[in-house]
């Protein structure tokens, strides 16, 4: 099989009250990021200190952390996040600081997510918590995702949160019109009920759907726990892997490096050797060196 591509999304909106290993300043993204990658991953997704529902985020965070982490990992894929949907702000407004990246000649891998999504913690009782929160993408919306990525040639990380984004995805795949991708297929784990459950089955729907592309996969589980669940199957089936503190539930006393360990392990168990960012480079079709 190819090598075992590690994603390591290090921050996103956990607290540090979660976990105190949640990296927040610049200082503490810069060091998590070298550590995830001195332990195996080739890519690094962060966020800075604009929030997750925020429709404009600022660009210069991102390439102070990206212009530290590459003076030690020069090869390294590093990619922002997306601002937040919804009818107060545009899709140009959202995506302005990816632009701005491209623009400054430091972004290898931009986002496209294709799809609206209602996410929500559970509450005391067990039930999604009772809050206005709509993660929204338009179909307008995606096909300026999809135009801006075609026009500066930038590949994609394409979130699949429901199964309707990968048919959407697919679509534009069968027409010839999606950028060179990593498929992210997000799990919705115990604390955040959304999209399909991280079994065995779930997968399967997913690689159903996906047989006949060579599209690659990588899967992640968010509210979660990934390696006890589907990082062996992927593993087995030639998939790849996204931990980090971003996704993980619960108050585990572990640092972003020690998620990414947990995933080598066993791709070394089963005679998968882990990617280097060169490498992932290349297996994703990525053009940008």
């Amino acid at each position: 099989m190819d090598p075992l591509i590690i994603e390591a999304a290090i921050n996103g909106g956990t607290p540090k009250s979660t976990n105190p290993h949640v990296p927040r300043s610049h200082d503490e993204i810069v060091a998590s990021a070298r550590a995830c990658l001195e332990a195996g991953a080739a890519l690094v997704h962060h966020h800075n200190h604009d929030g997750l529902m925020e429709a404009r985020h600022a660009s210069e965070p991102y390439r102070a952390s990206w212009a530290a982490i590459a003076a030690s990992h020069p090869q390294a894929i590093l990619y922002p996040t997306m601002g937040g949907g919804g009818p107060h702000t545009t899709i140009a407004e959202r995506y302005a600081h990816i632009v701005e990246l491209d623009d400054a000649g430091v972004l290898r891998l931009s986002i496209i997510d294709p799809g609206s999504v209602n996410l929500a913690p559970v509450d005391d009782a067990g039930l999604p918590f009772p809050i206005d929160l709509l993660y929204q993408n338009t179909h307008a919306d995606v096909r300026w995702m999809v135009d801006t990525c075609l026009e500066r040639g930038l590949p994609a990380h394409v979130s699949i949160f429901e199964p309707g984004f990968l048919r959407v995805a697919l679509a534009y795949r069968a027409h010839g019109r999606l950028p060179a991708a990593k498929i992210q297929l997000y799990f919705g784990g115990e604390a955040l009920p959304f999209g399909l459950p991280p079994t065995p089955a779930s997968l399967d729907a997913y690689l159903a759907m996906l047989a006949g592309t060579d599209l690659p996969w990588m899967v992640g589980v968010i509210g979660g726990d990934v390696g006890t669940t589907l990082a062996e199957l992927a593993i087995a089936r030639g998939g790849h892997v996204r931990v980090g503190l971003e996704d993980a539930a619960g108050a585990r006393d572990c640092s972003n490096a020690e998620l990414v360990e947990e995933v080598v392990a066993p791709a070394h168990e089963s005679g998968r050797r882990v990617a280097t960012p060169a490498e992932a480079a290349k297996l994703f079709g990525f053009p940008r060196t």
